[in-house]
């Protein structure tokens, strides 16, 4: 029986909570970091406010650190918005979303021994062409990544190159992939496997066009539909 356009969109939402499952680490890891340095910082204040007579220069480090840490903390905060379909947001570049989206799986592809690649032709360019939709993209590119990295046997790199104004071409290569370290047991659980049906059904709901070909994926950043 042939899914309801409704089942198909609710399938797809399921789709995009595993990506955002699989990010969520590198996402808590920065949100946590700038709270340890704040609280590292809260300690040294209580010295300091020993000390006599007061120590200016080290309060005005000391004060510029936290301030730092909180703008840290509050980019990230807002960055989670990021993740909304329904926020309008000022589109993106290519080299951005492959930056962005590199960044956040790269731990987590070299925990199992898998490099990833970016291609010089992916470098930051001033007069880059922005795509609009910024957060159906990321999990476009993320949907790429894992669908290489849960479908291709001993997957042990993916090279990640430009392909004409609009398309990114992820190109995966088999070999001996050993992970570096042991399963982090933080990491959160995967429930569901991206297969070529999972791709095309997210891309099919986010209005992108993805070919498959083997160990390679193309992805399209210019959308064919206003599904969203």
């Amino acid at each position: 029986m042939k899914a309801t356009p409704g089942a198909r969109s609710w399938m797809a939402a399921g789709v995009r909570h595993e990506l955002l499952t699989r990010v969520f680490p590198a996402l808590r890891h920065d949100l946590a970091s700038p709270v340890s340095v704040i609280r590292m910082a809260m300690l040294m204040f209580k010295r300091l406010a020993t000390v006599k007579p007061a120590d200016s220069a080290a309060w005005e480090e000391r004060v510029a650190l936290v301030e730092s840490q909180v703008g840290a903390l509050a980019t990230g905060v807002r960055s989670l918005r990021d993740w909304e379909l329904a926020v309008t947001d000022e589109g993106v570049t290519r080299s951005a979303l492959v930056a962005q989206c590199t960044g956040l799986m790269r731990a987590a592809f070299e925990l199992n021994g898998i490099r990833l690649h970016i291609g010089e032709g992916l470098a930051p360019d001033e007069d880059e062409q922005r795509f609009p939709a910024g957060a159906a993209l990321r999990y476009m590119f993320l949907g790429a990544l894992s669908y290489l990295h849960d479908g291709a046997p001993k997957l042990s790199a993916v090279r990640i190159e430009p392909e004409g104004g609009d398309v990114v071409r992820f190109q995966g290569t088999r070999g001996a992939s050993d992970p570096t370290e042991p399963a982090d047991p933080h990491r959160a659980p995967r429930k569901l496997a991206i297969d070529g049906v999972a791709l095309q059904l997210l891309a099919e709901d986010l209005g992108y066009f993805v070919a498959l070909d083997g160990d390679t994926v193309r992805l399209s950043l210019a959308r064919r539909s206003n599904n969203h």
